[in-house]
């Protein structure tokens, strides 16, 4: 059988060529790290974790823990690695960033129907047979002028940016406390808290008068999801406070008070040795990054063993060019997958790698396109990518909102998406079993 190219060996690319092997089928997987570096990437790791080691919420009454539970259930390598290299995160899914990275990696490598190319893809016209593009964020110039002449449509491209990492061991626990918001898990998150307003207002106008590096080759378009944390403070003072300095719900168990502004420091290695600052991706110049967050409660004296960075995040007009199997409608022999297809998030760039994945998969062994149901987070995804009513196309984290609604109105909203969840799963399970039926039937021919 000939093999399906997959170029990329991000979060997307490494479960593509998980879905694609499981159905027998070989894959090329081309990733140029280390011929060729990128501005982010730090590792020679695939599936390497850049904005955060956090894949957000774990339980299903959350759109993310629906498509994280629907992707366990499908099979896939991200997730299982994922649950492997756990770490405390009060109720969401974080990882040690090295460990989830280095499994993906072995796993990959050790699949014997996948042969890895370390080399850049110029031209995808070059490559026979199906080709799964999962080259990400930070698609080479020359792979990123290749697939517009391709299209002959247009991209889009918004500004991304990666918080600040600190050692665990420099901070001051005379000022920093251990809690979560509302004592959701096991107190997992340390808080830096600003406990007056006058040194918040500091804070504040030190990071609206800090210096930024200088941006090239790029426009000014801020992603509002992942917004640089100098933009947020100039959009105004209380702006933080309503977003990662939220004070609500975080409560000193030293002193019973609720601070004024809080910072909080997630834990991003299984040795709890390293920690990022949440919610502090930033584009500020290093020396000015280690001034103004200095001035944080208990970073005063904070070793940054990586500062933040701003790279630039390409996306195609997806609902224009690509169906709800992530397949160029123009070419069907290309799809897409990762955040390049306007899914935003790591959990949602596997999940697209997965369904792309499968879908190549039953390309090659001549079996008809199966859509996830729209009931699924992974269908409701699929939709929202390659819906063409759809005219000013942004990235999209999974959400409720995208999945159909409940036919009887329940008011709890923790209630509605458990039952919303419930659905899902069901739909999700029928669906395995067509698929299911429709490989049995393409063995007894």
């Amino acid at each position: 059988m000939n093999p399906i190219h997959i170029i990329g060996a991000g979060l997307a690319g490494c479960e593509a060529a998980n879905q694609v092997t499981k159905h027998g089928i070989p894959v090329i997987l081309h990733e140029m790290r280390p011929v060729k570096s990128d501005a982010a990437h730090k590792t020679d790791y695939f599936a390497e974790l850049v904005c955060s080691n956090s894949l957000r919420a774990a339980n299903i009454e959350n759109a993310v823990g629906l498509l994280k539970e629907e992707m366990r259930r499908l099979g896939s390598l991200i997730m299982e690695q994922a649950d492997q290299h756990q770490v405390p995160a009060g109720g969401a899914l974080a990882v040690d960033r090295d460990g989830f990275a280095a499994g993906v990696t072995e796993a990959v490598h050790s699949n014997p129907l996948v042969t890895i190319v370390h080399e850049e893809v110029t031209d995808l016209r070059s490559l026979e047979g199906i080709v799964i593009v999962a080259s990400g964020p930070l698609t080479s110039d020359a792979l990123f002028a290749n697939i517009q002449e391709l299209l002959q449509k247009e991209y889009f491209h918004f500004f991304d940016a990666a918080a600040p990492i600190v050692t665990a061991e420099s901070l001051d626990y005379d000022k920093v406390y251990r809690a979560s918001r509302y004592d959701k898990g096991g107190a997992d998150y340390l808080n830096c808290p600003f406990y007056t307003k006058e040194e918040y207002v500091a804070f504040w106008q030190a990071l609206c008068s800090a210096e930024s590096a200088p941006v090239k080759d790029f426009e000014h378009d801020v992603f509002e999801a992942c917004m640089p944390i100098e933009e947020m403070a100039a959009r105004g003072e209380d702006t933080m406070r309503f977003g990662p300095l939220k004070p609500v719900g975080l409560i000193d168990p030293r002193n019973g008070k609720e601070a004024y502004a809080v910072v909080q420091l997630r834990q991003d290695n299984a040795a709890a040795s390293l920690y990022n600052i949440v919610g502090f991706q930033t584009h500020l110049k290093w020396g000015e990054q280690k001034r103004v967050f200095g001035m944080i409660p208990g970073l005063e004296k904070a070793e940054f063993v990586r500062y933040g960075v701003m790279h630039k995040n390409t996306y195609l007009n997806s609902p224009q060019l690509l169906d709800e199997h992530f397949c160029l409608r123009q070419d069907q022999r290309f799809y897409f997958a990762g955040q390049m297809t306007g899914v935003e998030g790591y959990v949602e760039s596997a999940a697209s790698g997965l369904m792309a994945g499968l879908a190549a998969a039953r390309a090659a062994l001549g079996l008809s396109k199966v859509a996830f149901p729209a009931e699924t987070a992974h269908g409701a995804l699929a939709k929202y990518i390659s819906n063409e009513a759809i005219e000013n196309f942004q990235p999209m984290n999974i959400n409720f909102g995208l999945i159909p609604p409940l036919t009887v109105r329940i008011r709890k909203k923790r209630e509605k998406n458990a039952q919303i969840a419930a659905r899902a799963l069901e739909a999700l399970e029928l669906f395995q079993g067509q698929l299911k039926n429709t490989l049995q039937a393409e063995d007894l021919t």
